[in-house]
């Protein structure tokens, strides 16, 4: 099925969200539901803010928008945000949003470049 606008929701606003979060915010056919990050002066917190883009602390809010998102990118590198996210969707019926994992997003920015794009994550417990 082709769409006309991607719907999508960020998590993770650091040194990986941010670029990838620069991108989306610039096309055209993409609508930034949110930004989510613990710390909410991130520097992609800070970018979606001054872009009028919602921002949360809490990344299950993203989650709870439901099927009004069509892809839930996840750029944290927690494993139990990936989790979170996946019960969710399975708990709420959610069959619609697709989780991206930052793998894609690695693969998806590495693409773009030209060249292998390492992604830096820091430990935080969620």
């Amino acid at each position: 099925m082709a769409k006309d606008i991607f719907r999508i929701a960020v998590i993770g606003a650091g040194e990986t969200g941010t670029p990838l979060l620069t991108q989306l915010l610039d096309a055209p056919f993409v609508e930034i539901l949110g930004v989510a990050d613990l710390d909410a002066e991130a520097p992609g917190m800070r970018l979606a803010r001054a872009r009028g883009v919602a921002t949360t602390t809490d990344f299950m809010d993203l989650a709870r928008l439901g099927e009004a998102v069509d892809v839930l990118i996840d750029v944290t590198g927690v494993p139990k945000v990936r989790e979170a996210l996946r019960q969710h969707m399975q708990d709420s019926g959610n069959t619609h949003t697709l989780i991206v994992h930052e793998m894609v997003v690695q693969l998806m920015l590495s693409l773009l470049s030209g060249r292998l794009v390492q992604l830096k994550h820091e430990v935080e417990e969620y």
